[in-house]
């Protein structure tokens, strides 16, 4: 793993990209996890989105950014994905909650999803958050790992059986 990964705050443009496709991932990840179907997972997602970004870009407390990659020294930074955490008051001071997070394909398998762990840490702590919470789907093992590899532990765990 080398370079470095910087968060950029998105701009109007980079939002609507990032909208478009974290609604159309998530809506895939819930019906892959069973929990919507087909026909109801487009407009749920939106209504999810609704919730968690009334204000899109400019929604207090949620903070949105684009990885921007650095490979080393003389090269260019490149955009290689997105970040969408959210900051609230919790019981042990602000925390921070991670809500989507994508390494774009051409970037996988580089390490780049430990980088961003880190520089989500390190923005999170600026921003004075405590601690930093996700939920992963249990069937996202690439995520799972890389969770596991920047010292998250499980919480809480939710099981199911088709039957």
């Amino acid at each position: 793993m080398s370079g470095f990964i910087r968060l950029v705050p998105m701009n109007a443009e980079q939002y609507e990209r990032f909208e478009q496709r974290s609604l159309a991932d998530y809506a895939e990840e819930k019906i892959q996890a069973g929990t919507w179907t087909v026909e109801e997972a487009p407009e749920r997602a939106k209504e999810s989105f609704a919730t968690y970004l009334p204000q899109r870009l400019d929604t207090p407390h949620a903070h949105l950014y684009m990885l921007e990659y650095s490979g080393g020294a003389g090269q260019n930074p490149e955009e290689a994905g997105y970040i969408w955490f959210n900051i609230t008051e919790g019981t042990q001071g602000k925390e921070a909650f991670l809500l989507d997070i994508l390494v774009y394909d051409s970037y996988q398998g580089r390490g780049l999803g430990t980088l961003t762990m880190g520089a989500l840490e390190q923005e999170a702590r600026k921003l004075g958050a405590v601690r930093i919470g996700l939920h992963v789907f249990g069937h996202n093992e690439r995520a799972l790992h890389v969770y596991r590899k920047s010292g998250y532990r499980v919480t809480d765990i939710q099981m199911s059986k088709e039957i």
